[in-house]
């Protein structure tokens, strides 16, 4: 009885494997297909709001996947690299929510949808430019388990700094009173609300399921000031004990972001793949 168990066991395993193939060869895209840069990209909405995801050639195996924040298309070197690896590159227009408990909500709706429908990899590597540090690390820090990576680009990580202007950075006024909507706060309230990525104690929970961050920024950046996000933000991470490196760009400001070779943020994605996939 116990050999047939196993035989039963391998049997199940086997059609579990061929599935899993299956799904992902008959994988059928939403919305309208039109080339990217040399590969199938479909845009189409999710809950009224802009989506799009680009096909690799090949899918890799897992159907891993890159999630931009913000952004697309833009310094998009490292998501060329990565598709010519296999990952899918997917991206939803989440503004003007600015990383707000309402944004991770809306993540996680178009996360599991992508997850579940498309049958992308569990979990996902982030990849936030600017702004798009506080979508990735917001939800990040709620859905650890759920995230592979996160590289993060001259990211907002204090709201405070930028678009507040409440510290070096000249702020903008616009945007300010985007994050006041959408947060739910008053100013009085987002001067001392505790829940952005330099001062959120849940940090401690991405840190403990050893999720790992590259950051690559310019140390004499004016629009996103070092001193108030980058650097609290990796004193904190590391004393929480979780994995980060840092590539500082000497005399850079905000602009331009990425790297004009993308390969250390490739490795970077590639090395997180690998414990992902020995899990």
């Amino acid at each position: 009885m116990k050999t047939a168990r196993l035989s039963l066991l391998s049997v199940l395993l086997l059609l579990s494997a061929f599935a899993a193939l299956l799904s992902a060869a008959e994988r059928e895209y939403p919305g309208t297909k039109e080339d990217w840069q040399g590969f199938d990209c479909y845009r189409f909405t999710f809950e009224d709001r802009a989506a799009l995801v680009v096909a690799p050639k090949e899918t890799a195996d897992g159907a891993p996947w890159v999630w931009r924040a913000r952004f697309f298309g833009h310094e998009p070197q490292a998501d060329l690299a990565m598709l010519d690896r296999g990952y899918h590159v997917a991206w939803l227009d989440s503004a003007p929510l600015m990383g707000s408990p309402k944004s991770v909500e809306l993540w996680q709706r178009f996360y599991l949808y992508l997850t579940e429908t498309l049958g992308l990899c569990r979990r996902v590597h982030l990849e936030g430019l600017s702004r798009g540090g506080l979508y990735t690390v917001n939800w990040a820090v709620k859905y650890p388990d759920e995230t592979a990576s996160i590289y993060i680009d001259n990211p907002v990580l204090d709201f405070k700094s930028w678009p507040g202007g409440f510290g070096k950075s000249p702020g903008s006024k616009g945007d300010w009173q985007d994050v006041l909507a959408s947060y739910e706060l008053t100013e009085e309230e987002a001067l001392v609300w505790p829940g952005n990525p330099t001062t959120n104690p849940q940090l401690e929970r991405l840190a403990a399921a050893k999720v790992p961050i590259l950051i690559v920024c310019g140390d004499s950046d004016t629009v996103v000031p070092f001193d108030e996000n980058e650097k609290p933000f990796i004193a904190r991470y590391r004393r929480f004990g979780g994995p980060i490196e840092v590539i500082v760009k000497p005399g850079n400001d905000h602009h331009p972001h990425s790297l004009p070779d993308p390969k250390p943020i490739v490795d970077f994605f590639l090395k997180a793949q690998e414990k992902t996939d020995a899990r």
